[in-house]
């Protein structure tokens, strides 16, 4: 029987496959419950008064931090499923403002797929920018992993 949610292989990707991620509306909630777990807990996320007084940016801010692994989340749960190994290598850039209430998504390229030296894995190198509600680009990310390769017991 076929086990369904199980991510991409590495031997089933090819250079210059797109894909792109489900939306995902960063809450209040999101940037509360995130400054709190990690200690992120800076006045420009913390004093919403902040930006009336200091700052140049007008709006709730979210931290970069939040918006790249929520979406490393989404891509967790529908591409790395089961055959992700190891984030590798990580290159980010942050072009733009992410505030509660805006909706994200990933739109994905990928760059560069070879085996392993050894065992049934491969490195797998994407392009991911991250897109909002405005079709504008907020970050942009090389990231660099380790996958699984298809058993030889399964079909593609």
């Amino acid at each position: 029987m076929k086990t369904v949610g199980i991510g991409f292989y590495w031997d089933d990707l090819t250079e210059g496959y797109k894909f792109r991620t489900l939306n995902r509306t960063i809450t209040e909630a999101d940037l509360v419950q995130f400054i709190g777990v990690t200690g992120m807990v800076e006045t420009i996320f913390t004093d919403l008064s902040f930006n009336d007084h200091h700052g140049a940016i007008q709006g709730r801010v979210v931290p970069a931090a939040c918006t790249y692994t929520i979406i490393e989340g989404l891509l967790v749960q529908s591409t790395m499923q089961t055959t992700g190994l190891a984030l590798l290598e990580v290159e980010k850039k942050i072009l733009k403002p992410v505030f509660a209430g805006d909706t994200v998504h990933a739109e994905v390229e990928v760059l560069n797929v070879r085996p392993t030296s050894k065992g049934n894995r491969g490195i797998v190198t994407t392009m991911n920018n991250i897109v909002n509600q405005d079709g504008v680009t907020v970050i942009a990310y090389k990231a660099v992993r380790m996958m699984a390769g298809r058993p030889a017991d399964t079909e593609a």
